[in-house]
């Protein structure tokens, strides 16, 4: 399942993701299950058609990357795999970040990320200009509601209605929207 707010020229999407990595990292074994966040910018196109037709709007670049991941095996809300990516290089992450508090207790974490965009967009290398002060405003105002969103699809990743292997069967594999 993929969400998207968008805003004039970012967007937050975020959605289910089943993973297992075919090189995993010491510690890193085995499936993961949870919900991908980014900060992602938009570019809006020319019209195609009158001054009455939709205006094609693309989720592009990304920006920054949250990833509430746990370990299939593990007990559910144990967040044991959870990191972010404090920035990208073109389309690619930059290494995990592993912060205390956002093992501990994600959703806080992630609400004070976003009421802060600004400090993530500068931590991301990416010029003020390229956002704009009304977006990180529009962000910081919708931050309660995008992440009681990203809670309820992580409630339904526990239920086990999303973020499952295909077929049911765990093999090297990236299942998800991003």
């Amino acid at each position: 399942m993929l969400q998207v707010y968008g805003f004039e020229r970012v967007a937050v999407v975020f959605g289910d993701l089943f993973f297992i990595d075919p090189q995993p990292g010491k510690g890193q074994e085995g499936a993961e299950r949870g919900v991908r966040l980014e900060v992602r910018l938009l570019e809006r196109g020319e019209l195609r058609g009158t001054i009455y037709s939709a205006q094609p709007i693309a989720v592009e670049q990304p920006v920054w990357r949250v990833d509430l991941l746990e370990s299939v095996a593990g007990p559910a809300g144990s967040f044991d795999r959870t990191h972010h990516h404090p920035r990208f290089t073109d389309w690619e992450p930059g290494g995990r970040s592993y912060v205390r508090e956002l093992s501990a207790d994600p959703l806080p974490w992630l609400e004070d990320r976003l009421e802060h965009l600004g400090e993530v967009l500068e931590a991301a290398d990416v010029p003020p200009t390229e956002v704009g002060d009304g977006d990180v405003a529009a962000v910081a105002d919708a931050a309660p509601e995008i992440v009681a969103a990203v809670g309820r699809l992580l409630d339904r990743v526990r239920a086990g209605e999303v973020a499952t292997p295909p077929g049911g069967e765990l093999t090297s594999a990236r299942i998800g929207w991003l």
